[in-house]
């Protein structure tokens, strides 16, 4: 499917209300923030690789910053994709469909992803209190491996929040449907 590119958070805030917008803008500073660790990850990996080829000085732990720091910029996409509705859709089998259907389906996908953020967000926070209380640190620079993990629950909660919001959006979009087929 060929999309048009443009700026989907423009059109997706064009459509959302005040809280819609302020829940939008955390996704959007969140994915940023994510992306700013990337690009310090791939400078670190830059200066480790050049510095154990030609000097035999690698950063020490360079492995270990790359997975901890990776594992939390990571979570820090998925409310924001969610929001802009750049998920996955093969809509292959609903183009035929009506309005009020597509949005009932993706209303229940919303509502799904809603959910596994809850889940993720829940489980990702009991695990990091389990490894903080275990005092569990990692093998070369003695780092707390706990608070990495820590630092994925805000990503998972916000994407839960946009899974609920975009579930309300949806749901508003059958209501408009169902009430222009009515007049």
């Amino acid at each position: 499917m060929q999309e048009p590119i443009g700026d989907k958070s423009a059109e997706a805030g064009a459509r959302f209300g005040p809280g819609g917008r302020m829940l939008l803008a955390a996704c959007k500073y969140l994915a940023i923030a994510g992306g700013l660790v990337f690009v310090g990850l791939v400078v670190m990996s830059i200066v480790s690789i050049t510095g154990r080829k030609l000097f035999s000085w690698p950063v020490p732990g360079d492995v270990e910053v790359l997975q901890m720091c990776a594992a939390a910029a990571s979570a820090c996409f998925f409310a924001y994709c969610h929001m802009i509705n750049g998920d996955v859709k093969v809509d292959f089998f609903t183009h035929n469909l009506s309005v009020s259907k597509v949005a009932a389906m993706d209303g229940f996908g919303s509502l799904l992803v809603g959910l596994f953020g809850t889940v993720l967000a829940w489980r990702t926070a009991a695990g990091a209190l389990g490894v903080k209380v275990a005092g569990e640190t990692s093998a070369i620079l003695g780092w707390p491996v706990w608070i990495p993990q820590a630092l994925m629950v805000p990503g998972f909660a916000l994407l839960a929040a946009a899974g609920f919001y975009m579930l309300g959006t949806h749901v508003r979009a059958i209501l408009a449907a169902q009430a222009r087929a009515v007049r």
